[in-house]
């Protein structure tokens, strides 16, 4: 495997663009010798989910995971493997990735593994997430986030249905945490003229940001223009409208979002997520795609990376929140719990993680959808070979 990764570090241009084919085998079982498949039991529901399952593979840098959600398409989801590709050394680093400071980043695990890019002790701050909740469970939930300074809230669940639901439950996380940080995401639930109103509604949260109201550039931008327009001093950030490499584009020319949310695997890769940044000019929080502690350290590198910009400081402070707190969400991971990339006083270290045998085993799926997963794995394989 190492001696794969190393005859195709030519196989990227550094000035291709980031869809540009790989040089790789027919099938990944060529190279993936050691494909698990694992089911996450999850403390509540979450993104209509109570379990999520994730595929995990090693390469000359370590492990690595690859979950797209299971609705994605073949297209969406190859830019996750690619992104997991290139965690595990299996397909070279990008040029932005590369020109990043590098030093070796601890190992957290079982067995050794070295790889390029971060800090050995470095933290990087972390946000909880209070999930769509009745008010009892609020105080519950945040209990597991031990004590960060931030916390986004997910809203809209069932769209604007879900208004009301919402805002007592806001004010119960106001009651117990009046002085944290609250961001809100939306996850595009409302039309333009919900989002009016529930900003509206929201704005006696003193809210950081407001996370994908609508679902489309324009529409961010048009609410922006209302929300300026009425006074009402909320700070629209991008999660959603930023899946390709060229939306922060659009999203920058239109002024539709002051923030951008950026995750490493629907980016494909830490690389690819950094020139999005520098492609949108805009402060960036990088967020978690629900992953196990393996795709979790892939983000804690990239937060680590994040510019520090004088809009960036006003807006989010010296020490980015990142939303890489989510392994609270889950009942088990594939490491022992103090292995866990779990917050700790509202941080995570900037780490490598090794899973247990002994979880990977016990977390396994089933065999029908073990196959499901490799013949899944085969067709984004197959994209990014062109």
């Amino acid at each position: 495997m190492a001696d794969f990764a190393r005859s195709h570090t030519g196989a990227l241009d550094s000035e291709a663009p980031a869809a540009a084919p790989l040089d790789l085998p027919q099938r990944f079982d060529e190279v993936i010798e050691d494909l698990h498949v694992v089911r996450l039991p999850m403390v509540t529901r979450f993104r209509g989910i109570t379990e999520r399952e994730v595929a995990l593979f090693t390469g000359p840098s370590g492990w690595a995971e690859f979950s797209p959600f299971v609705e994605y398409g073949t297209e969406e989801a190859s830019r996750w493997l690619r992104a997991s590709l290139e965690f595990s050394g299996l397909i070279p680093q990008t040029t932005a990735l590369a020109e990043a400071a590098p030093s070796t980043v601890p190992v957290r695990g079982s067995s050794p593994a070295v790889a390029e890019a971060g800090t050995s002790g470095e933290t990087v701050d972390v946000n909880g997430t209070l999930p769509a909740c009745p008010p009892d469970q609020v105080a519950p939930i945040l209990s597991r986030y031990d004590r960060v300074g931030t916390v986004k809230a997910k809203v809209a669940e069932h769209g604007f249905a879900s208004l009301d639901e919402d805002l007592t439950r806001l004010r119960e996380f106001r009651r117990l945490c009046p002085e944290t940080t609250l961001r809100l995401d939306a996850n595009a639930g409302y039309t333009l003229s919900e989002a009016l109103q529930a900003c509206e509604a929201f704005a006696e949260f003193d809210l950081q940001y407001f996370e994908q109201p609508v679902p489309e550039v324009e529409q961010l931008a048009e609410l922006r223009d209302e929300l300026a327009r009425r006074g009402l001093p909320i700070v629209i950030a991008a999660d959603e409208s930023i899946r390709k490499a060229e939306d922060p584009l659009r999203v920058a020319e239109l002024g539709a979002a002051e923030v951008i949310i950026v995750k490493v695997q629907p980016l494909g890769g830490i690389g690819a997520a950094l020139d999005v940044i520098g492609a949108s000019g805009l402060p960036a929080v990088v967020s978690s795609a629900l992953e196990s502690s393996v795709g979790l350290a892939a983000g804690a590198e990239l937060a680590a990376r994040l510019p520090r910009t004088d809009r960036s400081l006003d807006i989010l402070g010296d020490r980015v929140a990142c939303g890489l707190g989510t392994g609270r969400l889950f009942t088990a991971d594939v490491v022992a719990e103090d292995e866990a990339l779990t917050p700790v006083d509202g941080a995570i270290p900037v780490t490598r993680i090794v899973p247990d045998p002994d979880r990977l085993q016990q977390l396994a799926v089933d065999p029908g959808r073990f196959a499901w997963w490799a013949d899944r794995l085969q067709s984004c394989w197959s994209a990014l070979r062109g």
